[in-house]
């Protein structure tokens, strides 16, 4: 783990610990200074004073790096310094203050609240917000605003190229120099009415605003919003069957181990173990009651159990902070997150896991044609595995991304390092599937549950489980193989680089790999 990454899950779990007293007697936080108030500033810390709850106060002393402020619950927070991209990302509420400059995409993606910087900002401020107030006293980069549906961003200074690019709502106030707006963007004058509205945010900082200033909003020619491809499994491991190892089959009073352990890396605690090599996909898991349906742990949006993992998409980021401490581990979905570099995802990841115990899970989510961008971020980040989703735009075929996900573990010695792989389908599996996922190095599927039925079908996938586990001469489900997996066709075979049944062997094309 880098030092940046240890220095800021120590200030989030410090910060978290004065939360909490301050709260209870109404103090401000003040970091970065000691305790004779000698100052100490911060320096580079990622991830760092984000999902401040309600009437929550904190003054920073220092420089900080990405996130810094995001996911505001509601707070207010002062950084006596600057920072770089993302300050204040997915604002839902509060107040954030900044007398230096800060980077790139500064209030991206906001829904409430007001962002104040005394000095300038990078590029893409305001990009993606969806309310609230952006004011920028200094400069700003290009697409200031872009693709913004709801808000206020005011900038006092000049701006970069392409200000307001996309945007759908909400508008762009410019006091300096302004080049042609963006595309689907329209420029006028400001109202007398506007700026007596404006001043309200102005004034107690002892800004103004000139009659001079011009405004951006949506053109009556709204530029044509993108339809992301629709994404799906159209064909799952039907073509797949299963062979017995050389081993004999074992006899029915024979021991059998159909349990999985997946423990975080590097830990000897912690871990969740699986009765059923199945996460279940669903909004909550609470509504199940008891049976084998209380044992199998989950894949949640909110509400976990202690055996439940916790996805955290876009729309769940703000809130899930109320459901760290109760949950074995997170999944994070990149699919869902706007794009985000490296640093930024480590930010998120750090503004996460500082609020669960040391001994959690935290894995990324990605699609299978992001295969190898997704597990060069599980070894660069140290995070203790993937779930790939097997869904493509068109419809994809679970048997093709098995040489992908092999592959490019192999190439990034995944399973060596003790990671751990899922692989995920949009239906319920069967005792089939969920041995071929194994065999194929992916020792848990992700599956949403049937409509009806849960508990009946996790008794009879344990009884068809163990009756296959007998049948391939397996007395444990770590010792299911590729060699225990048969393409049943062809065309099978040569998208998967399985043996072909009756050829018990790849295809030659594979040969070599």
């Amino acid at each position: 783990m880098r030092e940046v990454t240890t220095k800021s899950i120590k200030l989030s779990r410090d910060l978290e610990g004065m939360l909490s007293e301050a709260l209870e007697r109404d103090l401000l936080v003040r970091i970065g200074w000691g305790r004779g108030g000698d100052e100490k500033p911060k320096n580079g810390e990622i991830g760092a004073i984000t999902h401040l709850p309600p009437k929550s106060r904190v003054l920073l002393l220092g420089d900080l790096g990405e996130c810094a402020g995001a996911m505001n619950r509601g707070g207010s927070f002062t950084l006596q310094g600057s920072s770089t991209s993302m300050l204040g990302a997915f604002q839902q509420d509060g107040r954030i203050v900044v007398e230096k400059d800060v980077g790139d995409r500064l209030g991206h993606r906001m829904t409430g609240g007001s962002i104040t910087v005394q000095g300038s900002a990078g590029d893409e401020a305001g990009a993606g917000m969806l309310g609230g107030t952006v004011i920028v006293r200094g400069h700003a980069g290009k697409r200031v605003g872009a693709g913004m549906g709801d808000g206020t961003v005011i900038v006092l200074g000049s701006v970069g190229s392409e200000p307001g690019v996309g945007m759908t709502g909400g508008r762009v106030v410019i006091a300096g120099s302004c080049p042609p707006p963006g595309e689907g963007t329209a420029m006028r004058g400001i109202d007398a009415s506007e700026i007596s509205q404006l001043s309200e945010h102005l004034e107690p900082l002892g800004l103004t605003l000139e009659d001079d200033a011009l405004v951006l909003v949506p053109s009556d020619s709204a530029p044509t919003v993108a339809e992301s491809p629709e994404s799906s499994v159209a064909e799952g491991f039907e073509s797949i069957a299963l062979v017995p190892s050389n081993t004999d089959r074992l006899s029915d009073h024979s021991p059998l181990d159909p349990y999985t352990l997946l423990m975080p890396l590097g830990s000897d605690e912690g871990g969740v173990l699986f009765p059923l090599p199945w996460l279940v996909e669903c909004e909550s898991a609470y509504e199940w009651g008891g049976g084998m349906a209380a044992e199998q742990p989950a894949l949640v949006r909110t509400s976990p159990r202690s055996s439940d993992l916790l996805l955290v998409g876009e729309s769940e980021l703000v809130d899930c902070a109320s459901f760290l401490t109760n949950c074995a581990g997170v999944v994070l979905d990149l699919a869902s997150l706007p794009p985000l570099n490296d640093a930024e995802i480590e930010a998120v990841l750090v503004s996460i896991s500082s609020r669960m115990p040391e001994d959690s899970l935290v894995l990324l989510r990605d699609c299978v044609d992001r295969v190898d961008h997704l597990f060069r971020l599980v070894v660069e980040l140290d995070l203790d595995g993937a779930v790939i989703d097997a869904a493509a735009p068109g419809g994809g075929r679970a048997a093709s991304a098995l040489p992908r996900i092999g592959l490019a573990a192999r190439a990034m010695n995944l399973i060596e390092q003790g990671r751990h792989l899922m692989i995920e389908l949009d239906e319920s599996p069967s005792a089939e599937d969920l041995l071929i996922a194994v065999g194929a190095g992916c020792p848990v599927i992700v599956a949403p549950p049937p409509e009806e039925g849960l508990e009946d079908l996790l008794s009879w996938l344990d009884s068809t489980l163990r009756g296959w586990m007998r049948e391939l001469g397996v007395d444990g489900l770590e010792k299911v193989t590729r060699r225990n997996l048969r393409a049943l066709d062809y065309d099978t075979a040569a998208i998967s680089g399985l043996r072909l049944v009756g050829y018990d062997r790849p295809l030659p094309m594979w040969l070599g790999n």
